[in-house]
């Protein structure tokens, strides 16, 4: 359906097809106000408008997402390695929002998720390629749980682990 104009969309779909195009385009947009918005309002700032994370309010433990919003801000002025200490997982969040963005564009728009290389590469659903980019996610989620428990550990070096 990537060829299609308004004309060629039934009637009872045309409706979703207005609003599932532009959607993804409006999710950009607010995206990129967002980190206009945390690039020019510093978090660490005092007084700070941006909320406090609710695990860490309810529980007083840094969470793995603790510092995302600082290291982005520091990542936005180009301080790499500020960034890297609030969260050394910014790279990787950020990527992470990049692609489900693209997933959601693509699939609005009628287009592949991936270039064929790539899923040459990854497989196909339901391949042995594809099981280990699942097992890959899970190793993901695993190295997140550990790296919540181990900046929260009292002692060096683990404490260098805290935003």
């Amino acid at each position: 359906m990537a060829d299609a104009t308004f004309d060629d969309v039934p009637a009872g779909r045309a409706r979703k097809w207005l609003v599932s195009r532009p959607a993804p385009v409006a999710g950009a947009a607010l995206l990129a106000a967002g980190a206009a918005l945390v690039a020019v309002n510093d978090p660490s700032a005092a007084g700070s408008r941006f909320p406090a994370c609710t695990f860490r309010t309810w529980t007083g433990l840094w969470c793995p997402g603790c510092g995302l919003t600082r290291a982005t801000h520091e990542l936005l002025q180009g301080n790499l390695g500020a960034a890297l200490g609030h969260n050394l997982f910014v790279p990787i969040a950020l990527v992470g929002i990049g692609l489900a963005w693209w997933a959601w564009f693509a699939s609005a728009w009628g287009m592949r998720f991936m270039p064929q290389p790539v899923v040459e590469l990854v497989g196909s659903p339901g391949s042995s390629r594809r099981r280990r980019s699942d097992g890959a996610l899970w190793s993901l989620f695993a190295l997140l749980v550990l790296y919540g428990v181990l900046r929260n550990i009292p002692v060096e070096p683990f404490t260098a682990l805290a935003p």
